[in-house]
C-alpha cells in the first residue's frame, strides 16, 4: 500500500516536464545573452558566395557589401572591408568601358587578403601607384588553387579588358588543382578524362537555406569562422577514429612531404596549367607575370630545402621562363628585408601576409621590368584617356 505522502506518477511527470521546460528556457537565455553580446564584436560575416554552375562559371560574391573579418575566440586580425559592384574584395568598383589599361591581379586568400586593410594590399598600392594612368582590378578569394586562377583570367580579359596579368602562387595552389587532393564547390579543378588527360571541371555551387539561416546568426557566424566549429569536429574525428592520421610538417603553408605520387600529379597539373593558360588568358607570355611566395626566412629555406613547394615553386619558375612568362621570386626580397629589419612577414596567429607582406611585395613588383613594360607599352592609351 503506497503512503499518502508518497508523489503519484503524475506529480512526478509534471516535476520531471518542469526541469525540463527550465532547463530549456535557460539554453535559450543563455543563446540569446550570447547572440546579442556577439552582435556588439567583431564576429566574422559571411562573404555570401553567389552560385557557381555552367551558366554563371566565375566564382564571386554577393556585391556591394561591407564585410567582418576576423579570427578565433579572441577576434584575431579584425578588419572590415568591402565586396565590390563585380563581387570581389576590392574598395574599387570595376568598369569595363574605361579608356584605361588594365592590370589584373590574381590568387587566393593571399590576394583577397580580407584581413589587411584594403589600402595596404599589394593590389591597393599598384593602384594608387598607377592611379589616373592605368587601373589596377584583383580576381581572388580564399581557397583557390592554380586551376581556379585560369577562370578569373579569362574574366579579368574577356569582360573588363584586362591587358596584362599579375598571378600570385603560394604553396598549395599545385595539389589542390587535383581532384585528388581538393574539389571545393564554386572552384575548378583538373580531373582526368576517360583518356587519363587533365581537364578543368567545375565543382558547381548552389547557396543552401540552411546555410544562410546559419549565418544571418552572430552566433552561428562565431561558431563556424571563429571557432571553426566544422574543422574541429573534422579533426576531433579524425583523433580519434584514424589508425593511419599523422602529424604533418609544414613549410610554405603546405605540407612538406615530398611523395611521389603527390609529385607526380603536381606536376602533371602545372603542364595541365600551362597547356591552358594562353587559351584562358588570351594574353602573350611576356604580359603574364608570375609572382611566387616563398619560405620566406632564409633559416626556414635551408631547414626546407627538398620540401613539396620548395620543390613545386622551383618547377613553376623554371617552366614559366622557359614558355616566356615573367617571374618573379619573392624570397630573395623576404630574406633581405628580414635581414635588415628583423620584421616578420606574416602575422603571429596566421601565415598570411601582413600588410610588411604585402608591402616587400609591392616593392618587388613595382622595381621589377614587367610594370615598367606594361607602363610603357600602354602609355599611349593612358594618355589618349586623360585627354577624353
Amino acid at each position: 500500500m503506497r503512503s499518502v505522502s508518497e508523489p503519484g506518477a503524475g506529480h512526478k511527470r509534471r516535476e520531471l516536464m518542469l526541469n525540463v521546460l527550465t532547463a530549456t528556457v535557460a539554453v535559450a537565455v543563455c543563446l540569446l545573452a550570447a547572440e546579442v553580446a556577439l552582435r556588439f564584436l567583431p564576429v566574422a560575416s559571411s562573404m555570401h558566395t553567389l552560385a557557381v554552375t555552367p551558366q554563371s562559371p566565375v566564382f564571386r560574391f554577393t556585391p556591394n557589401r561591407d564585410f567582418v573579418y576576423s579570427r578565433e575566440w579572441d577576434f584575431v586580425l579584425a578588419n572590415r572591408g568591402h565586396v565590390n559592384n563585380a563581387g570581389f574584395v576590392n574598395d574599387q568598383d570595376y568598369l569595363k568601358d574605361s579608356p584605361l589599361p588594365l592590370l589584373g591581379v590574381v590568387g587566393d586568400s593571399m590576394i583577397e587578403a580580407a584581413m589587411v586593410p584594403y589600402a595596404d594590399t599589394l593590389q591597393g598600392r599598384l593602384a594608387k601607384a598607377v592611379e589616373g594612368k592605368a587601373r589596377v582590378y584583383s580576381f581572388a578569394a580564399a581557397g583557390a588553387p592554380l586551376s581556379q586562377y585560369l577562370i578569373w583570367a579569362r574574366h579579368a580579359v574577356q569582360d573588363y579588358g584586362a591587358q596584362a596579368l599579375v598571378i600570385n602562387v603560394v604553396g598549395n595552389d599545385f595539389d589542390e588543382s587535383h581532384v585528388a587532393y581538393a574539389t571545393y564547390p564554386g572552384f575548378w579543378h583538373y580531373a582526368p578524362d576517360a583518356n587519363q588527360q587533365l581537364r578543368l571541371t567545375l565543382f558547381e555551387y548552389r547557396p543552401s537555406f540552411r546555410g544562410q539561416i546559419a549565418v544571418s546568426s552572430a552566433l552561428g557566424r562565431y561558431l563556424i569562422f571563429n571557432l571553426q566549429a566544422g574543422a574541429a569536429w573534422n579533426s576531433l574525428r579524425q583523433f580519434l577514429f584514424s589508425r593511419t592520421a599523422a602529424e604533418s610538417r609544414y613549410a610554405g603553408n603546405t605540407a612538406t612531404d615530398a611523395s611521389a605520387e603527390r609529385l607526380s600529379r603536381s606536376f602533371a597539373t602545372l603542364d595541365a596549367f600551362f597547356r591552358d593558360l594562353p587559351g584562358y588568358a588570351g594574353l602573350p607570355p611576356s604580359r603574364i607575370l608570375f609572382v611566387v611566395d616563398g619560405l620566406r626566412y632564409p633559416e626556414v629555406a635551408a631547414a626546407s630545402a627538398g620540401s613539396y613547394f620548395d620543390r613545386m615553386r622551383k618547377a613553376l619558375l623554371e617552366k614559366a621562363a622557359a614558355l616566356g612568362y615573367a617571374t618573379l621570386d619573392l624570397d630573395p626580397h623576404f630574406f633581405a628585408h628580414h635581414r635588415r629589419t628583423g620584421e616578420r612577414i606574416e602575422f603571429v596567429r596566421d601565415a598570411h601576409w601582413s600588410s610588411i607582406g604585402h608591402g616587400i611585395a609591392f616593392d618587388a613588383v613595382t622595381a621589377s621590368p614587367f610594370l615598367a613594360r606594361f607602363q610603357s607599352e600602354h602609355g599611349a592609351a593612358a594618355s589618349a584617356g586623360d585627354r577624353r
